[in-house]
């Protein structure tokens, strides 16, 4: 490349370069730095704009990094604590819920007798024996022998006690006792599934189709076909003729 001076007077802002084919290069600093200006001058409102907003951004950023680890340490520790609480609470109610006796809502319970009775045991409510777990106290009992037969007898109690063990029930307090032809109101009753016997000690007092009858103890025998009654019976009998 050789230097020469410059071809033209429009080289006078700058220096010129003349290439052997006569093509000149020109550079102009004046003309590059009022370029770069007006650049600038162009791009300054939107950078301004779009820098604002990376900063708001970058402090949101920083921000959530601080504040979501601090939610999600507080929903752990809160879990945490939840789980403990309910741990230690059922591990504290356990004892007393291990000593609880077991209670039975309209208890039922169903068999046959020696002689192949059916009988259905009922109550309003019952608690297991905490000490012998098939004995059964009973809250409003009542039974129904032989419920499928032609006369089923029916009993009723305040309160009784089943054990389910021996088959025998024990009834207390207004004792209910009736059939088809009779009814007799006692102070207790025993009625025994392995034998299909009925028996009470105490007042008895009872109506049928005979007349009226008081004793203090009775015994139903023989599927109920006979009935026994003993100490100071006394009785009242209806003649047929007035029935």
């Amino acid at each position: 490349m050789v230097w020469r001076g410059p071809a033209s007077t429009s080289c006078r802002i700058g220096l010129c370069w003349m290439w052997p084919d006569g093509r000149s290069q020109t550079s102009s600093r004046t003309h590059e730095a009022s370029m770069s200006a007006l650049a600038y001058e162009a791009r300054g409102p939107a950078s301004a704009l779009a820098m604002d907003r990376w900063r708001r951004r970058s402090q949101l950023i920083r921000r959530l990094r601080v504040v979501l680890p601090a939610i999600i340490g507080v929903i752990v520790i809160s879990l945490a604590g939840m789980v403990t609480y309910n741990s230690l609470a059922v591990g504290g109610a356990e004892p007393e819920e291990a000593d609880a006796p077991i209670r039975l809502v309209n208890p039922r319970f169903m068999g046959r007798d020696a002689q192949g009775r059916s009988f259905v045991i009922t109550a309003n409510s019952a608690v297991r024996d905490e000490d012998d777990y098939q004995r059964v106290v009973l809250d409003r009992p009542a039974m129904v022998l032989d419920g499928e037969g032609l006369s089923p007898m029916r009993l009723s109690a305040q309160s009784g006690v089943f054990h389910e063990g021996d088959g025998v029930l024990r009834l207390q307090g207004d004792v209910s006792l009736n059939d088809q032809d009779a009814t007799f109101d006692t102070g207790s009753a025993v009625f025994d599934t392995s034998t299909g016997v009925l028996e009470g000690e105490g007042l008895i007092t009872g109506a049928g189709p005979l007349g009226e009858i008081r004793a203090k103890s009775y015994g139903v025998y023989d599927n109920g076909q006979r009935m026994v009654f003993k100490g100071g019976v006394s009785g009242t009998i209806t003649p047929k003729s007035t029935r």
